[in-house]
């Protein structure tokens, strides 16, 4: 393996890292678990129209089945389109918050086709590597790279997310939806099911659990680079 290829490989891994890392924790975070977690808290804030922490519960688990779903978006709506208000036959979302959680899942659905693109090309990459003894230390060193790479990156977003959390939110859906589509009125059940408090702690859940892996990875490159008796920011 020429020193191009293996420079080539190097990279490759360090720039996919932090992609893997970061979609891998919000992954991770788009799951039942959470809700179950977070609306058990006794200091989560009730809903001031009337859901139950129970129905919370619940009604936020079908949400979460709706993005896990493996049917396109536009016919795994109907799991939502079916819920209804508590006591009630009146829908549970209005036809914008439908529209929404359609955006939202077209959305998580191309960012895991990302992050399995990412996770393959980096797995193989770094397999290329650490099969030769050649390029074994360029495979540690695209590790330190890497982790260190992911976490400056989620350095500065812990400290977006704990300083400036009103920001970042709004940021982040204006970069991802279109202008208009993702905010709605207090009484809307989407607003009622997941209130800001409920995206905050998953903000510093998610960027917090990623900050320490990419920090993980980072030092087991860094000391296995150490091992094999090379600096961790050598190449060959």
């Amino acid at each position: 393996m020429n020193k191009a290829v293996i420079t080539g490989l190097r990279w490759l891994v360090a720039l996919a890292l932090p992609i893997v890392v970061v979609l891998g924790a919000a992954r991770v975070m788009v799951n039942t678990w959470y809700p179950r977690y977070e609306y058990a808290k006794p200091d989560f804030p009730p809903d001031a129209y009337g859901f139950t922490q129970a129905q919370r519960l619940e009604l936020g688990t079908v949400c979460i089945d709706f993005l896990n779903a493996p049917q396109d978006p536009d016919r795994a709506i109907q799991m939502l389109v079916a819920l209804r208000l508590p006591g009630t036959d009146q829908p549970l979302f209005n036809s914008y918050e439908l529209s929404h959680m359609i955006d939202v899942k077209r959305l998580t659905d191309q960012l895991w086709r990302v992050l399995l693109g990412a996770g393959v090309a980096a797995a193989a990459a770094l397999g290329a590597l650490l099969a030769r003894s050649a390029s074994r230390r360029s495979g540690y060193a695209a590790l330190f790279v890497g982790g260190a790479l992911t976490t400056a990156l989620l350095t500065v977003l812990v400290l977006l997310v704990l300083l400036s959390w009103q920001w970042f939110f709004i940021a982040f859906h204006g970069v991802f939806f279109d202008a208009g589509t993702w905010t709605f009125n207090w009484t809307d059940s989407l607003i009622r099911l997941f209130p800001d408090r409920f995206w905050f702690d998953a903000g510093v859940l998610l960027v917090g659990g990623a900050w320490i892996t990419g920090a993980l990875v980072m030092v087991l490159g860094y000391v296995l680079g150490k091992r094999a008796g090379a600096p961790h920011g050598s190449s060959r």
